[in-house]
């Protein structure tokens, strides 16, 4: 059981004086049979004339914040202790037939499978698309498990799939993302999630970090890390599942989950509206360390 300590540094820098802004920010990890976060510190300056936590439609930890001084950078600072577990996953042995998880979702009473339904319908970045779940349908084989079936499907995107984050920006398509096969972290999981849901299997997004190592030799560079996206599955036998098609493996106990969502547009780290500003540059800094007690 690992014990990490994050640090997310988000600082916007802005051409012109913003008068006040309106801030969300999913920043701060989940407490789950996962992890425990025991600890998180934020610091935002300049400082806010309002802030409060709450929990969101989803569950996840939600801080706002306003801030109603002029200023021209915005410095929003998360330090966040973690302990992580190793998932236990009975894996393939439990696992449903694929093609029985619709049925055993629509006549099923109880509450965490009724909930998993909403994660089968479109959201704002994902829709159906029937060539996405044909490619899909290749590992999902008559009679074959659900959890077996995702992992061959992870492993494909992983193996098909180029990570180039030249490729794409946040507005760039998912049939694009299919055809170059090339992106980074989001569209594959956006990708998984849009196939999986074509075929009435519930996905969600998950945002979070994983700890990254250095080239053998080399020190790690303070702030090289990176935020981090994968998919998790509903099972009706297992509950959620998570699979991180950038990686091509079930997540382990070197990954922080912050929140879970439809997709990237409910749970991204840091959302506002703000007055002025005119053009801004954005510079994010992130530290995943593993500690020793």
């Amino acid at each position: 059981m690992p014990n990490y300590r994050i640090i997310h540094k988000t600082i916007y820098t802005y051409e012109d004086l913003v008068s006040h802004c309106l801030n969300l920010a999913h920043m701060y990890p989940l407490n789950n049979a996962h992890q425990e976060c025991y600890r998180t510190f934020i610091d935002v300056k300049p400082r806010p004339s309002v802030s409060s936590f709450r929990k969101d439609y989803f569950g996840n930890n939600l801080f706002f914040f306003a801030i109603e001084d002029s200023h021209k950078e915005l410095e929003i600072t998360v330090e966040s202790s973690v302990k992580t577990n190793v998932p236990i996953y009975s894996l393939f042995s439990r696992s449903c037939p694929w093609e029985e998880v619709w049925e055993r979702l629509e006549s099923s009473k109880s509450r965490a499978d009724i909930e998993a339904i909403e994660y089968t319908l479109p959201s704002s970045y994902v829709s159906y698309n029937s060539s996405f779940a044909d490619y899909a349908m290749q590992s999902f084989l008559p009679g074959k498990s659900v959890l077996e079936s995702v992992y061959d499907f992870t492993l494909r995107i992983f193996k098909e799939f180029k990570f180039d984050p030249k490729a794409t920006t946040i507005v760039t398509p998912l049939e694009q993302v299919f055809a170059q096969k090339k992106g980074v972290c989001q569209d594959f999981t956006h990708f998984a999630i849009s196939a999986l849901r074509s075929i009435k299997i519930p996905a969600r997004y998950v945002s979070g970090y994983i700890e990254t190592h250095p080239p053998a030799g080399q020190e790690k560079l303070k702030g090289s890390d990176a935020t981090h996206a994968w998919v998790s599955v509903y099972c009706p036998d297992q509950g959620w599942v998570d699979f991180d098609p950038t990686n091509g493996k079930f997540i382990t106990d070197e990954y922080i989950m912050t929140s879970v969502g439809r997709d990237y547009s409910d749970i991204s780290p840091l959302k506002g509206i703000l007055y002025g500003g005119g053009k801004h540059k954005l510079k994010v800094e992130v530290d995943v360390l593993r500690e020793d007690f």
